[in-house]
Order: structure tokens, then C-alpha cells, then sequence
């Protein structure tokens, strides 16, 4: 069921990019990456505010997209905030009858003790998927109604601090704080730079503004329900009107070849389908100071024994600056927001990181690009799989903190010939559940080969790999590894 709704999630956000109709696929192919995968600062062509003036708005006025200052509705804010905590909660008291609803005022002031707080027992896909959806609901609740970036995370620690507090009999849960804020924040402000892309192109072209706004609902359905009641639904706006983002995707539908046991994918190795959908969005190339005006979101899809969401990767940017450049290169370091999520055949793993990097891009005549990526950072939360564990009803992982650690190098020839390795290591001690400590390798080599317009092929290699080690001598060590190879077809636009 979960890995249903993260499907349902994943085609939403596909969904709403296809259903803008002045989609133009624009030989962006090889666009590299700025820190681990977000888009280098010179390849980007950052388009002027007054391509996007729609007849009816004046915007002389307006320098930067951000200066548009936007009616501030906190009651109608609180509604929305307020009907995410009630939904639910009514729901699981009148319809599932969940005994852990029957809450009382007293649960509310028991709740306040730090003592009180504890590690829940729900399942992965509840903690990491779910619970993160559910931030993102408080987050634009105040997002779409006027608030800025930083006054909306506010609103979603707050909404996840009540529900733990307040939603339920049980114990407020530390990972669910955790993984409702943080990742809520992180889904509610891509969706909300998502949506306003989506709407911009409509006032750019008035004739696709209702395909727009659908598009935009799907990606963002509380801006959608706000601009229905504002009566907008179809119509211009400053706002959206001054969008300076661009999206670039790419999408690959293939086959690959893995094995989850014998780590033989040659001789032992089976086969499968394979897709997968890159999704790069910059605002600018001199927005590097601003939370979230670059990001990266990788979704990886495949048949296997036990699972078909395989990958589910996003790096945020929060804040950048550029060290020197010179002739040949730029120097600059970015310190970015993480989040990720791996499930395969052999193990699941999902993290939240904050990593800063030292990113060197170099370029010889225009057409030849190497961008490199040395990054390290702080494993905020991690969860893992423990065979010997059973915490509670459904929780058989444990939870950890510690550093994560990446590099990644890109070479682009001639615009046509793209050769990547990346590495995405960690090692985390647990901090609830057996006492152990972790260390997940993730590494990739790709080679892609453009060889008509925007149409490409790929060849890819995957090693993921999770040790376990645990310091009661009962529980033995385990490593499990899921290496994969890949070759596909791919097809990139810009949105």
C-alpha cells in the first residue's frame, strides 16, 4: 500500500510537468551538475523578467522574483494547517476506530515532559513516505497563502510538534518530529517552486493556462485549492507571473540485470525492467544564496523479487558561495539538504543529511565540461534493517546518526558524449535498536551517448552495498550487496 502511494506521489509530479503543453525539448542534454547533482551556474540561461510580462501586469517594478510581496492570509493559513491535524485525527477516531485516537486533554499536558518522548514501532514506508507527505501539507498551508520560506518550516515543526503531541494516545514519537519537519519542508518547498514554474509558463502563454493549472494542482494541491478560492483559477498574477526557473528532465526506460544473493550478476544475475526520471530545477545563475533556488530529484523504478520503488533521491540547495574563478574554471561551495532512499531486493535505507561540498567546474571551448564534487556532512537520521530486531508491532529496522560522505566527477564531450561516476557513502551508530553501527556504500558509473536531438543511450553500472555490525556477539556481522547493470533509452526536455 505505501509503495502504492509513493507511486501515485512520483506520477503526480510526472503528470503535472506533461500536462503543461508549451513543453519544448531545447538540446539541454549533458546540462552537469552543480554540488552532487544540481546544474553548474554557467550552462544555465537565466531568461529576463520581461519575457514573462504578461499584457495585464505591470512588472517593471519588480527585480527579482522574491520581491513580489503576496497578501499574507493567517487565518486561512491556520484553517488549512488546522483541517491537515483534523482530517486524520477524525478519520482514525470514527472510521478505523485506532484505539491510540481516543485523546484526552491530559494525554496533551503528559506529552510535554521530555521524558515522554520516545521511538515508535510504525512500519518503514510509514515513517519515510508518509509522515513526510504529511509535512508538506502544513508546510503549504503558509507557503501558498503569503509566507515565506523560513516562516513555513516554522509552521511544519509546529503542525508535526502538535500531532505528536496531541494527534495521538501514544507516546510522541522523536523520528516522526524528524521526519515530518524536515522532510516535510523539503517536499513542501519543491512542490511549491514546482507549481509556480508550471503557472508561470501559463501566463506566458495564456492559451495552455487551464492544462497549467491542473498541472499545478496535481504537483501542489493546496496552492490549487487556494487559487480556486481566490478566483485566480486560469488568470495572471505578479507572483507567478515573474518565474525565472527552468526544469530540466530526463527520463529512461530500460532494462537491467542484478542479483541480490550471490552478488554475481553474470552468471547468476536475473532481469527486469527499468525507469528511471531526473528532474533538475535552477532559478537562476545568481541565485546560490537562497534556500531550495536549486535542486535535484531522482526517482529510480524496477522490477524485482520484493520491491519496485528502488531509488528516491533529492539534494537541495540552501545556501552557496563562490570561492575564485578563473579562465578555465569556478570554484564555489554549496552546503545542501538531503534526502535518501533506497529499496532493492537485498536491503531499504532512508536518510536525512545536511552536507556542504567543494564543486570545481572546468571547461575547454564551450563544448567540453568536467565538473567535479567532494561533499561532507551530517547524517541527521538514518534508518536501516535489522534481522534481529522486532521493536514493537512492525518495526524490524534500527535508527542512527552519524556522516555521510560523496564525490562525484562529470565529463561532457562535444555536448554528445557524458561519462559520470558517483560515490554516496555513510557510516551511522544506532541510537535506537540493537547496538550496532552501519556503513552503506552506493556507487554508479554511467555512459551516455546522445545520437539523435534530445535522444540518447545509456549504460549503467550500480553497487550498493549495507554492512551491519553489531556489538553483542549473539548477532553475527551481516553484509548485504545488490550490484546491477543497466542499458536503456533516454529522452531529456526542458519544461
Amino acid at each position: 500500500m505505501h509503495i502504492v502511494r509513493l507511486l501515485i506521489y512520483s506520477l503526480f509530479l510526472l503528470t503535472g510537468l506533461l500536462l503543461c503543453s508549451d513543453l519544448k525539448a531545447q538540446s539541454v542534454y549533458f546540462a552537469s551538475s552543480l554540488d552532487t547533482n544540481f546544474l553548474p551556474l554557467d550552462t544555465l540561461s537565466y531568461r529576463k523578467l520581461n519575457q514573462y510580462k504578461p499584457k495585464e501586469i505591470a512588472l517593471e517594478e519588480f527585480q527579482d522574483p522574491e520581491d513580489v510581496k503576496r497578501e499574507k492570509k493567517f487565518w486561512r493559513a491556520g484553517t488549512e494547517w488546522f483541517l491537515a491535524q483534523a482530517f486524520p485525527a477524525l478519520f482514525n477516531r470514527f472510521i478505523t476506530k485506532d484505539p491510540y485516537s481516543y485523546i484526552t486533554f491530559k494525554n496533551f499536558i503528559d506529552h510535554q515532559r521530555f521524558s515522554a518522548w520516545d521511538w515508535d514501532d510504525n512500519q518503514f514506508t510509514t515513517n519515510h513516505l508518509d509522515h513526510p507527505y504529511h509535512g508538506q501539507l502544513y508546510f503549504n498551508a503558509f507557503r501558498s497563502n503569503g509566507y515565506n520560506f523560513y516562516q513555513s518550516s516554522i509552521a511544519t515543526f509546529a503542525g508535526s510538534y502538535i500531532w505528536e503531541t496531541a494527534g495521538e494516545t501514544q507516546a510522541p514519537s522523536i523520528n516522526d518530529l524528524v521526519n515530518t519537519t524536515y522532510g516535510g519542508i523539503l517536499l513542501g518547498e519543491i512542490t511549491h517552486r514546482i507549481s509556480r514554474n508550471i503557472l508561470g509558463r501559463g501566463h506566458r502563454n495564456p492559451g495552455s493556462r487551464v492544462s497549467n493549472e491542473i498541472g499545478a494542482f496535481f504537483i501542489n494541491p493546496v496552492n490549487g485549492l487556494n487559487r480556486l478560492l481566490d478566483g485566480k483559477w486560469g488568470k495572471a498574477d505578479p507572483y507567478n507571473a515573474i518565474d525565472s526557473s527552468s526544469i530540466w528532465t530526463e527520463v529512461n526506460i530500460g532494462v537491467r540485470r542484478f542479483d541480490a544473493r550471490e552478488g554475481d550478476i553474470i552468471h547468476r544475475g536475473k532481469n527486469g525492467s527499468y525507469a528511471r526520471l531526473q528532474l533538475w530545477y535552477s532559478n537562476g545563475p545568481q541565485d546560490i544564496k537562497r534556500p531550495f533556488d536549486q535542486f535535484y530529484v531522482n526517482l529510480e523504478f524496477g522490477k524485482g523479487d520484493s520491491t519496485f520503488i528502488n531509488a528516491v533521491n533529492v539534494h537541495a540547495l540552501l545556501y552557496g558561495n563562490e570561492f575564485f574563478s578563473t579562465k578555465k574554471g569556478r570554484h564555489y561551495g554549496i552546503l545542501s539538504a538531503s534526502y535518501d532512499f533506497y529499496n532493492n531486493d537485498a536491503f531499504f535505507y532512508g536518510a536525512q543529511s545536511l552536507s556542504y561540498s567543494w564543486n570545481s567546474t572546468f571547461s575547454y571551448k564551450k563544448e567540453n565540461k568536467l565538473n567535479m564534487s567532494l561533499a561532507v556532512g551530517a547524517l541527521l537520521l538514518a534508518a536501516v534493517p535489522d534481522p534481529y530486531l522486532l521493536y514493537g508491532a512492525s518495526r524490524n529496522y534500527n535508527y542512527g546518526s552519524g556522516a555521510s560522505y560523496r564525490y562525484r566527477a562529470e565529463l561532457s564531450v562535444l555536448r554528445r558524449l557524458r561519462l559520470m561516476g558517483d560515490y554516496n557513502g555513510s557510516i551511522f551508530y544506532t541510537i535506537s535498536g540493537n547496538d550496532s553501527y552501519y556503513i552503506l556504500h552506493a556507487g554508479s558509473f554511467e555512459a551516455n551517448l546522445r545520437v539523435y536531438k534530445d535522444f540518447s543511450i545509456k549504460l549503467s553500472s550500480g553497487y550498493f552495498a549495507l554492512e551491519g555490525h553489531f556489538k553483542d556477539d549473539k548477532y553475527p556481522d551481516f553484509n548485504r550487496k545488490f550490484p546491477s547493470g543497466h542499458i536503456s533509452i533516454g529522452y531529456n526536455a526542458r519544461f
